[in-house]
């Protein structure tokens, strides 16, 4: 290999959810289960959905699912740049794992992100050292011309590193192939000699009745399409900024009341502003007979047998808008009717008596809603951690990703260790709260959790005794990497990983310049 390094490809695409986090995943676990020893890389992420290394780093947690998918460890390498936004105009850079402060966009793009190239290509050459091929993800789309001078994430890191590039559109969409000779044409000549070709995402119908615009498209651009991807239901992985949940095919239902009887459990999640880790809910939209919701109305909580108040980059602007909605009274009375409620990180701080922020919203002092008995202190370090303890008899795992630190003043504990000892989170009555996410991934306490839950609500609901979340996320991975293997020319796939991009690819003009 050139300079005894891994082989790889840059997955980009015509916009942003046109498919790429699905695609890099599927390619990974399509070259895992060929004997490829391979890694997923995405130098620059914008999302609220992060996750927590073994060492301590947060990522993005699309990369953290694509690194299941190549079955390896996710590291801080993967995902070298992560940004989670604050509001529409500023955004905390997270910097190989740890958060460096708070940037305005202007900022960032106007130098800052320049200056981090040498970073990801460094993290990137790291990988490709380890491993024999290396997926990167892209960001929006490359032909964002307006951002090309600074780019770190797509034309940038192929350039850097001669990757060659497949561009994915989403078909469903409508205008792919416009979309991809207008991605194309706005390169400059020196990015397009790296753009190989196209892949299509999410076509329903007969494909035959396709090939005669693959074939036009080639025409027009000399470049092929390596594979259609059909529509498939059911393909949930963990988004990076959507509002999906992903297991079983549950979905966004804001007016569609759930179905109605004693054996089904019904969840409402409150959609709060700066939503983090709604993938929260995907462990319990996995459970047979369990419907999940997201929702923003008071009276869409009057049926729910469970409301979840999730994790969010805003406590205090989260806590603002369940008042001016109705919500948070809503929740005063559900607590007061012993009705469950369950508070995640942000969602369990403003669960509380109290709120001191002079870090995150600057408010300083806030009442909470006085559902349970602590205080909260934002902290300026960030907490991240991984840790593992027992609740409700059960073990469980989890991870920390919060500037808030809790203060427990009474009521029951609700994580603990082996010992007893209180870890985090507490219990008042029929509300529970905790700053660990991905808790409900533990499916032995997801089933306790769960049990408790109906016979406070009075259903008889009865959670399937055999429902395996790691198992159901192998087989959406397993489903990923056969959508390329089924519907991709993998062997022409495997020569643009390992060869780069074909000699003589024609310009098409007009190029926006370098």
């Amino acid at each position: 290999m050139k300079d005894q390094l891994g082989s790889g490809l840059l997955v980009a695409g015509t916009t942003s959810d046109a498919g790429k986090s699905v695609v890099t995943a599927g390619i990974c676990r399509w070259l895992v289960r060929k004997g490829v020893k391979v890694a997923p890389f995405k130098a620059q992420n914008m999302s609220l959905n992060s996750f927590v290394t073994r060492e301590g780093a947060e990522i993005g947690r699309a990369q953290a699912m694509q690194a299941q998918a190549a079955r390896v460890e996710p590291t801080a390498l993967m995902n070298p740049v992560l940004l989670k936004p604050g509001s529409d105009h500023s955004s905390q850079v997270v910097l190989l794992g740890k958060a460096v402060g708070e940037m305005s966009a202007r900022g960032y793009h106007g130098g800052r992100q320049e200056s981090l190239l040498g970073v990801v290509t460094d993290c990137l050459k790291e990988l490709r050292g380890t491993y024999d091929a290396v997926i990167c993800e892209g960001a929006g789309s490359p032909a964002e011309i307006n951002l090309r001078r600074t780019d770190i994430v797509n034309m940038g890191i192929a350039r850097a590193a001669q990757f060659p590039v497949v561009v994915v559109g989403d078909i469903d969409r409508g205008g792919v192939f416009a979309s991809f000779f207008g991605t194309t044409a706005l390169l400059s000549p020196e990015d397009q000699k790296l753009v190989a070709g196209y892949l299509i995402n999410k076509f329903r119908g007969d494909v035959s009745l396709l090939e005669p615009g693959l074939d036009m498209l080639e025409g027009l651009t000399g470049r092929r399409t390596y594979g259609v991807l059909p529509f498939t239901h059911g393909l949930g992985i963990d988004e990076e900024d959507g509002l999906r949940v992903s297991m079983r095919g549950a979905v966004r239902e804001s007016v569609v009341a759930p179905p109605v009887g004693d054996d089904v459990l019904r969840v409402a999640v409150c959609a709060v502003p700066l939503m983090s880790n709604f993938t929260d809910a995907d462990a319990l939209a996995a459970e047979p007979g369990v419907v999940v919701r997201f929702v923003d109305r008071a009276e869409e909580l009057v049926d729910a047998d469970l409301v979840i108040v999730p994790g969010t980059r805003g406590t205090v602007r989260a806590l603002q808008w369940l008042r001016e909605r109705g919500l948070a009274d809503a929740l005063v009375r559900r607590a007061a009717e012993g009705r469950p409620v369950l508070g995640i990180c942000g969602g369990y701080q403003l669960l509380g008596r109290h709120i001191e922020d002079h870090v995150e919203s600057r408010a300083g002092s806030v009442d909470g809603l006085g559902l349970l008995p602590l205080r909260v202190r934002f902290a300026v370090e960030k907490t991240l951690a991984r840790p593992v303890g027992i609740a409700l008899g059960e073990p469980v795992e989890g991870y920390e990703i919060h500037h808030g630190v809790a203060e427990v003043l009474g009521g029951e504990g609700f994580l603990t260790d082996d010992r007893g000892h209180a870890l985090d989170g507490c219990r008042a009555g029929a509300v529970w709260g905790t700053h660990w996410h991905g808790s409900l991934e533990s499916d032995a306490f997801r089933r306790a959790f769960l049990r408790e839950v109906a016979t406070a609500a009075g259903r008889r609901f009865v959670p399937a005794p055999d429902t395996s979340f790691d198992a159901l996320r192998e087989e959406q991975l397993d489903r990923l990497g056969d959508l390329i293997e089924e519907h991709a020319d993998t062997d022409a796939l495997l020569r643009l990983i390992e060869s780069g991009a074909p000699a003589g690819l024609p310009f098409i003009a007009p190029g926006a310049p370098a």
